[in-house]
């Protein structure tokens, strides 16, 4: 079957463990109707990997992951010659050696493009890699075919694979690449976004401790000079911390007021700067009143 002929009538429209905003969903199915790569930008910690993980099971399609690092070249993606492995074993007559596809390590767009059924291949944090990262990329992902040397052969999609991109804004990305993709910017979610989230993973959780916890939350997000913001997972994980020391409503309610430091802060602010800049407003809270 072709790339052209695909059945592209697939529709991402959610899923139950993952709360997906109406402009997401359509950002989603724009790149599966287009069949070009939906790059994905947002704050750490906005569920941009996890993006990835509920579109494939949605579609019931598999994912392959590629997580980028700074040192990580685009060449891996396609197929790594594993040389020395070949000169070892023919230094002791090993039979295999004289098929060199033996030594033909396959990456995951190898293992993307030659799939029998479409698949989500995530391109997770493209912006750790070296700039020319994503141009050495541009052919392979808008061709969907590259060509493998030591083999001499051209690989060539069966079928064309769901791309997720995801950045972290830590490097501007070229703009030939960007033309290339379709994107889409996760916001930070409001209040009412948040809840949704919140109770997806802690659906047993009180509507005052709910209530409370995310207005002190979104109260250290807002707070002036702050070095880094905590993020939804953070939420998640103190939440998580609060029910399991059985922290009661009242004493996250006292936040309003900022009368005190909340309890297990250390999930939400990860850097000294950051819990000294709180307790400093905290004190001349205190004092001003």
């Amino acid at each position: 079957m072709s790339l052209s002929k695909q059945n592209t009538q697939a529709k991402f429209e959610g899923s139950s463990a993952y709360v997906a905003t109406a402009d997401l969903k359509l950002a989603v199915n724009a790149a599966l109707t287009l069949q070009r790569p939906l790059l994905i930008k947002g704050e750490p910690g906005t569920g941009k990997t996890m993006l990835a993980e509920e579109v494939a099971t949605a579609l019931n399609r598999r994912l392959l992951q590629w997580h980028i690092k700074s040192t990580t070249k685009a060449q891996q993606g396609l197929y790594e010659y594993d040389a020395v492995s070949r000169l070892r074993d023919s230094q002791l007559g090993e039979e295999k050696v004289k098929h060199i596809e033996n030594y033909i390590l396959r990456g995951v767009l190898w293992q993307a493009f030659e799939a029998d059924e479409p698949v989500v291949l995530l391109i997770d944090e493209i912006d750790k890699a070296d700039i020319e990262f994503p141009n050495d990329l541009l052919r392979e992902l808008d061709r969907m075919e590259f060509y493998c040397y030591e083999t001499r052969q051209t690989i060539k999609a069966r079928q064309r694979p769901l791309v997720i991109i995801t950045s972290n804004n830590e490097k501007e990305l070229p703009d030939a690449f960007l033309r290339r993709c379709f994107f889409h910017y996760i916001r930070f979610p409001d209040k009412e976004t948040m809840q949704q989230i919140v109770n997806v993973h802690f659906p047993q959780l009180k509507k005052e401790m709910l209530a409370n916890a995310l207005q002190t939350f979104y109260g250290v997000r807002e707070l002036p000079g702050l070095k880094k913001k905590p993020s939804t997972s953070e939420l998640l994980d103190w939440l998580k911390l609060l029910l399991a020391e059985d922290i009661s409503p009242q004493v996250l309610k006292s936040q309003d007021e900022n009368k005190v430091i909340p309890p297990l802060v250390g999930a939400l602010l990860k850097n000294e700067q950051d819990l000294h800049l709180f307790e400093r407003l905290i004190f001349m809270a205190k004092h001003n009143r």
